[in-house]
């Protein structure tokens, strides 16, 4: 199998927006989480493919935190960049920001890293291009995210033992 060529992170941004609607509102009237949640996975989505040049599954959401309110007439922005890359595995930071179009006030609302696996044409994982950074910046990036990584998978680890030992009691505090 040939050598993939390495990209940059640069290669692959993405940026979406998008304006929140009527239809978008919760029953608070505010954007409605799994709004924000769907363009985050398809900004994130769109990078990694743009990475991999292939088809991309969602297998993890990191932590997302919903630090400000969207509302409805507000633009939203979302932003994706690659901060590591594995054999198969991709990992995306995305941050969503929302613009008050009147005033110009702009606020980040979430950030949230989210882990893609390049499928081949028979839906199997496949080896996607290297990562290079470019900046401190993309290499501080890149060892965070492979520890980001590396602690996903002991957790997968930990998760595999508990299903396969459900008659253990749980670990004390």
């Amino acid at each position: 199998m040939p050598e993939l060529e390495a990209k940059t992170p640069a290669q692959s941004r993405m940026r979406l927006s998008m304006m929140m609607n009527p239809e978008h509102a919760n029953a608070s009237g505010n954007v409605h989480g799994g709004v924000i949640m769907k363009l985050v996975d398809e900004a994130g989505a769109l990078a990694a493919m743009r990475h991999a040049r292939a088809i991309v599954v969602t297998v993890a959401i990191d932590s997302m935190m919903f630090m400000e309110p969207v509302y409805v007439g507000h633009l939203v922005t979302v932003d994706a960049e690659l901060t590591w890359v594995g054999r198969t595995s991709i990992e995306t930071r995305i941050e969503v920001w929302a613009e008050h179009p009147l005033n110009g006030t702009v606020v980040m609302t979430n950030h949230a890293y989210v882990v893609y696996v390049a499928l081949d044409a028979n839906g199997r994982p496949q080896p996607v291009p290297p990562l290079t950074a470019t900046t401190p910046e993309e290499q501080a990036r890149m060892v965070a995210g492979r520890e980001r990584q590396a602690y996903r998978k002991a957790q997968r680890v930990k998760e595999l033992h508990t299903i396969s030992s459900p008659h253990e009691a749980p670990p004390k505090s």
